[in-house]
């Protein structure tokens, strides 16, 4: 603590970057939290022929949060991977992604970093049927980028290493960063995939949609089941939940231990006072009691006693036997700090 009993710039920045730390946390808390009530709360609907029906009974045509489930299939042509044969699919994404070491100043270690050099995304429309191939229905899945999980299958990955000369090592020494190589991947949505959709589910004349919702809720095209995905989302509240209560926990260790600094530099102060209160109340006494005679024979020390001891060899009168005792070792006069020897007792007649 620093003077006056405010704490430090140190014990100030801690508290406040703990406290926005615990704030953030808990936003993010708040915001899993509510992800997972609405995703809970989602109507369940049956990928069959009473579909349309319950979408014509519904206010406005639409489910505003719904799940549904289904297999994909393509509407017109499909995407053909360009490295595995007669593999077909309705999302292709292909990535290039650079590995190398980077070497961090800080640790004074090498880091392992990756960075996405060139991805594209290739889509091309597809619904959603019956697993158990029943025709007369199908919804057509509206923009699938915009999901904010979108199950895609790796179905190709190779990892092309670089090649580098003696000088080219030596230069990445220096420079810091060393390349390792370059990954290629290509990730599908593959026709046929089960598919679990939650959305927003309307009808569009004839034809029934799945859409992203309109009230900020997230947008799922998971290939896990419905109960598997809702388990996953309860699994990121608690980890979020834990991560809120051990940093709240942080931030009220540090409140309550500039609070009781705070507290003690407060006691030491009225203590202070008292004493000065107590110095000031005996002089006052002294002065009133032998009209400042008594002042002139009181130990210098406590002010409150007659002086009683003769230092040696420097010859001071000035303090009482029970402060002679008291002063810390080796003993020293507290008029010329010479070191005393022996005391001799002063009969005062």
């Amino acid at each position: 603590m620093e003077g006056g009993g405010r704490p430090s710039a140190t014990q100030a920045v801690l508290l406040a970057a703990s406290t926005a730390v615990t704030a953030l946390l808990y936003s993010v808390y708040r915001q899993k939290a509510r992800v997972a009530r609405g995703l809970e709360g989602a109507r369940k609907v049956r990928l069959d022929g009473e579909l349309r029906a319950v979408l014509l009974e519904a206010p406005g045509r639409c489910v505003p949060y719904a799940v549904i489930e289904g297999v994909v299939q393509s509407v017109k042509e499909t995407l053909s991977s360009q490295f595995v044969e007669s593999c077909k699919g309705v999302v292709q994404r292909l990535t290039l992604q650079e590995h190398k070491m980077v070497w961090n100043r800080t640790t004074h270690l090498w880091n392992d970093y990756e960075k996405i050099i060139h991805q594209r995304t290739n889509t091309t429309p597809f619904d959603l049927v019956p697993a158990d191939g029943g025709a007369g229905v199908t919804v057509r899945v509206v923009k699938p980028l915009e999901a904010a999980e979108l199950s895609l299958e790796t179905v190709y990955e190779k990892f092309h290493p670089s090649v580098q000369s003696f000088t080219d090592v030596i230069g990445h020494y220096i420079s810091g960063e060393r390349p390792k190589g370059i990954q290629e991947t290509e990730q599908m949505l593959k026709v046929g995939s089960a598919l679990t959709g939650v959305g927003e589910l309307v009808l569009d004349n004839a034809t029934i949609k799945l859409q992203p919702p309109k009230q900020g809720m997230p947008y799922y095209l998971s290939s896990l089941d419905f109960e598997s995905l809702l388990q996953k989302q309860e699994s990121s509240v608690r980890f979020w939940k834990i991560l809120t209560v051990v940093s709240g926990f942080a931030t009220c260790a540090v409140l309550f231990f500039l609070l009781r600094k705070q507290y003690r530099h407060h006691r030491e102060r009225q203590h202070l006072r008292q004493m000065q209160e107590e110095f000031r109340q005996a002089q006052e006494r002294l002065m009133n009691t032998e009209g400042g005679e008594m002042l002139k024979n009181a130990c210098v020390v406590c002010l409150s006693s007659t002086k009683s001891c003769v230092f040696l060899e420097c010859g001071h009168v000035c303090s009482c036997h029970e402060c002679y005792q008291a002063l810390p070792k080796p003993k020293k006069c507290p008029i010329c700090r010479q070191g005393i020897t022996r005391v001799v007792p002063l009969y005062n007649s």
